[in-house]
């Protein structure tokens, strides 16, 4: 996996531009949570999608900017949690032991 850091609050209007040409998702870690770690790990496992930018957050040190990835992209916050983003928006949000790259992988084709 290719991980983009996600530190500062400017990188958010990056990812919204950047979303209309190639996916963007955002990964929300907790370093404090098996279940995050377990989530992470999958993903890790797996083929990243080519034309895809994946963002790791850890929360715990940005929590205010996991707050407002909530509130930009209108999804409840949750942790661990992935979100796709395409066209500015958010298409596609999942948390727990719901993160999967196959689902992901679905997603994308599907938006």
């Amino acid at each position: 996996m290719n991980w983009i850091n996600l530190e500062q609050d400017n990188q958010l209007v990056k990812i919204r531009e950047l979303s209309f040409s190639r996916a963007q998702v955002i990964f929300k870690h907790s370093t404090r949570c098996a279940t995050s770690s377990m989530a992470l790990n999958r993903l890790e496992r797996n083929q990243q999608p080519v034309e895809t930018d994946f963002y790791f957050l850890d929360l715990i040190r940005f929590r205010s900017l996991s707050n407002q990835i909530a509130s930009s992209f209108k999804v409840f916050h949750e942790s661990p949690q992935v979100l796709l983003i395409r066209n500015g928006t958010c298409v596609y949000d999942e948390s727990h032991n719901g993160i999967q790259m196959d689902n992901l992988i679905e997603q994308l084709q599907l938006n």
